[in-house]
């Protein structure tokens, strides 16, 4: 598929940007952040349905006191006549954001908002798009994941945000992470953009980690241009996180609860998201799409294969651990009662295809033996020892990664189950990996549905642990060892994915920015991959 970008729209909606953040190492102070007033943070929408839209904007009174706001809805851009509103009382209690689900729109059309101060000040323009119903004969979604602001430019928002042929944007989590400056991303020269400059644990450092993010020109230009659904991964929280802790939280940071609790009260304060912890939106005859929470709600604690590895005979112990703990049907991503909804979305059968979002991948990856062969010599030992841990779990039947679906056997295979019972077009989308995958997922020797895994917006992948390593290498090495249910795997690219669902196929380009050092919409060769109605297996595109 060709389009024009239109660098006009692009700068028209990201202009509002605030300007600091363009300067040379992100010379934006806390204060400044802490001290706008008015309309801050330009515009966004989302939870998308055929007659009504989630309008959201930030708005702080000179005096730091409650506001009333107004949202307005146009057919037009010029405003000439309003065809639904709404208004709500906004204060520090919510840190000054408002969201304002208006109704009464007409299906599959473009609107345009805006919101008025209670000085009379203008907002922004919006432009968002309403679900269509009956037959269609396209539907774009755009899908990101990953997005780290001190790893690079947000390029791959701004690509999309130039596009005129997207409908809807999936966020599959990562949208913030919670490192201080210096933590994961190692010092880059990005990195000063961050704000809180140390970890974010407390209500208030959740609300400035988003207010530098949601500064970002880039990412202003694609809320302000399409609808979005987001959904939160880990790094919404803290990394590697499951109902009763995280990986990245230890106990002199404080009560686990009360810290999720503050970063899923931020989450929803600051995106243009819902109160429902999981959602199903319908595209008409095309299809439906499911929400899902697969880290801060129900997801028992992820096993780690370390601890079989320091055994006297670690063999032996993954060899136990595969055919016992591994298999246990009491290890859920998405506990009981989410689990129960999906089966009932599925048996409602709406549209030729689901599309089902989780936060990690669910076709299985394992360690090829060669993996030992993608280090410069110069490679840190704690790099291989993680690759030497994946190869010798390889051996005893277990995939790479247990923070995955890899973890949840018992629980991948009911969902795919679910599937094949009401006989779906399932196409999975996830994020994560930082890396981008396309998956056959099978269940009881017979193709349950697909897998289109997406790479990273900027968080880095495989390639930055193998540096001076051909990719393409690589990507041969796991494509020979993963026959079963890998199809393509690209190991060294950022960008997004764009789902086209149509009557025939349902097809996924993976977008490969050029880079993400320097602001810059600027692409490369991608990919595409489909699976037709009914095959439920992956194609060339």
């Amino acid at each position: 598929m060709t389009f024009r970008i239109d660098r006009r729209a692009l700068i028209a909606t990201a202009g509002f940007g605030i300007g600091g953040l363009l300067l040379p190492g992100g010379g934006v102070a806390a204060q400044a952040l802490l001290g706008l007033t008015g309309f801050t943070h330009n515009v966004a929408s989302g939870e998308p349905g055929p007659d009504s839209m989630l309008l959201w904007t930030r708005f702080v009174s000179a005096s730091g006191g409650p506001s009333k706001v107004r949202a307005e809805v146009s057919a037009s851009r010029d405003f000439a006549k309003i065809v639904a509103g709404g208004e709500m009382v906004t204060g520090p209690w919510r840190d000054h954001t408002v969201k304002i689900t208006v109704d009464g729109l007409m299906p599959g059309r473009t609107y345009f908002y805006r919101f008025v101060g209670p000085d009379g000040s203008l907002s922004p323009i919006g432009r968002t798009k309403t679900l269509p119903v009956g037959k269609a004969s396209r539907f774009n979604i755009a899908i990101f994941s990953c997005s780290n602001l001190g790893f690079g430019e947000f390029n791959a928002y701004g690509h999309a945000a130039a596009r005129a042929d997207v409908d809807l944007v999936l966020h599959l989590g990562d949208y913030i992470y919670e490192y201080g400056r210096g933590g994961y991303d190692a010092g880059t020269k990005f990195a000063a953009r961050l704000f809180p400059a140390g970890e974010i644990l407390t209500l208030a450092d959740y609300r400035l980690r988003y207010a530098s993010y949601r500064s970002d020109p880039q990412l202003q230009a694609l809320h302000a241009n399409a609808p979005w659904i987001v959904s939160t991964d880990d790094h919404e929280g803290a990394n590697d996180s499951w109902e009763g802790g995280a990986q990245n939280h230890s106990p002199d940071e404080g009560d686990w609860s009360a810290r999720r609790n503050a970063a899923m009260q931020v989450w929803r304060e600051w995106l243009p998201v819902g109160e429902q912890p999981w959602k199903a939106y319908e595209f008409g005859e095309l299809g439906s799409y499911l929400r899902t929470d697969t880290r801060m709600v129900a997801r028992s604690k992820q096993a780690n294969l370390g601890d079989y590895l320091k055994t006297s005979d670690p063999a032996k112990a993954l060899a136990e651990f595969h055919d016992g703990a591994w298999r246990d049907p009491a290890m859920t991503m998405f506990g009981s009662e989410q689990e129960s909804w999906i089966a009932h979305q599925f048996a409602r059968k709406q549209g030729l295809w689901q599309v089902l979002g989780v936060g990690t991948n669910m076709g299985y990856s394992y360690t090829p033996d060669e993996a030992l062969n993608w280090f410069a010599p110069d490679v840190p030992e704690s790099r291989k020892n993680y690759i030497r841990q994946g190869i010798v779990a390889a051996k005893a039947g277990l995939p790479y990664n247990l923070d995955s679906w890899g973890g949840y056997p018992a629980a991948r295979s009911r969902v795919l189950a679910a599937a094949q019972r009401q006989d779906l077009n399932l196409v999975v989308v996830s994020g994560d990996s930082h890396n981008s995958w396309a998956f056959d997922l099978p269940e009881g020797g017979r193709p349950a549905g697909v897998e289109f895994g997406g790479q990273s917006v900027t968080s880095p992948g495989i390639e930055a642990s193998t540096p001076g390593i051909d990719p393409n290498r690589i990507a041969a090495d796991l494509l020979a060892r993963n026959t079963a249910e890998l199809r393509w795997a690209d190991t060294a690219n950022r960008g997004y994915m764009l789902l086209s669902l149509t009557p025939k196929a349902a097809t996924n380009e993976w977008v490969m920015m050029d880079t993400v050092r320097d602001v810059s919409i600027k692409t490369k060769a991608g990919k595409k991959m489909m699976v037709r109605p009914g095959r439920k297996i992956l194609e060339p595109a």
